[in-house]
């Protein structure tokens, strides 16, 4: 199939690439994501917008990809099963192919109890790996799930994540493995600051030839302070932190240059494993930073295709 998106064609192409991601407003401001696009553009060949992180309510995914697409910025619209059935699932594929967003990641979503709406109920019609499945049968079969046939192209790029750091370890390849023969195109891992343990997953993945079947972009968190190092080791699922990294930002006389360094040294040392296409950079809140770590990278002038 003929590369379609950017992102599509950097990762085609062999090119190490670079997706950065932007969380919409809680709220009607359009400025908000579109000042983000702006300063991320250059600086990344995609941007994704996340859908209802951490079960929040946020503007959503499709209408913040819609206003990114339309200043030109590649979007990557994040996909939730938790929230829409089949039915409306399958309803914004439609909608964001007619407007010319190609690139999904499919994800479950955190549980609405973690969030701002905890009785709400959560949907879960079908999982992850069922949703990557139905976007490649729209594109490939031109099919709904109901075997019904789909008007027009269908032109996708489909992503999905992984998690290298949860337990149990040796089910983490194999759930990847599912996720690919599904039809995920590239993976967006969560963040890295265990190298090892990472190494040891990639290592996997290469013996399995699994890196040849889709394209793994490791995922970058830029830490600002030893508080919030602390808070992601105790709170977010599958975040694994070595203490020496928890050590240098306690001791640290400039904490966030000291998380930009951090965040250097990682995309260095993942940019060195056999099997990494590439960076997925995740600046929580502190978007600000990115254009500086990417460009101390050594990562600009991102590719044009």
């Amino acid at each position: 199939m003929k590369a379609g998106t950017n992102l599509e064609k950097i990762l085609a192409s062999g090119k190490f690439a670079v997706t950065v991601e932007a969380g919409p407003p809680k709220g009607t401001n359009p400025e908000v994501i579109q000042k983000k696009g702006n300063l991320l553009c250059q600086y990344c060949d995609a941007v994704n917008v996340t859908d209802n992180q951490t079960a929040i309510v946020r503007m959503s995914s499709l209408a913040s990809c819609l206003l990114l697409k339309q200043m030109g910025v590649e979007p990557v619209m994040q996909m939730a099963t938790r929230d829409r059935n089949r039915i409306a699932l399958q309803s914004d594929v439609l909608g964001a192919v007619a407007w010319g967003i190609g690139n999904i990641l499919c994800l479950s979503g955190d549980h609405p109890k973690l969030g701002n709406h905890p009785q709400s109920k959560a949907v879960f019609d079908i999982d992850s790996v069922q949703l990557i499945q139905v976007l490649k049968n729209m594109r490939d079969e031109h099919k709904f799930i109901n075997g019904d046939e789909i008007s027009g192209e269908v032109p996708l790029f489909i992503g999905a994540v992984a998690n290298p750091f949860a337990d149990p370890f040796e089910v983490r390849v194999p759930r990847l493995a599912k996720k690919i023969k599904a039809g995920a195109d590239f993976i967006q891992t969560q963040a890295v600051f265990d190298v090892s343990r990472f190494a040891q997953w990639m290592k996997i993945i290469t013996e399995r030839g699994l890196d040849e079947e889709t394209h793994i972009l490791a995922g970058i968190i830029p830490i600002r302070s030893a508080g919030m190092v602390r808070y992601m080791k105790n709170n977010v699922s599958g975040v694994n932190i070595p203490d020496d990294i928890i050590t240098r930002m306690e001791k640290a006389e400039d904490a966030e240059a000291e998380g930009v360094k951090i965040a250097l040294e990682l995309i260095a040392k993942v940019k060195e494993i056999p099997g990494v296409h590439g960076i997925h950079v995740m600046a929580v809140g502190w978007e600000k930073k990115v254009p500086e770590i990417i460009e101390r990278a050594g990562l600009l002038p991102r590719p044009v295709l």
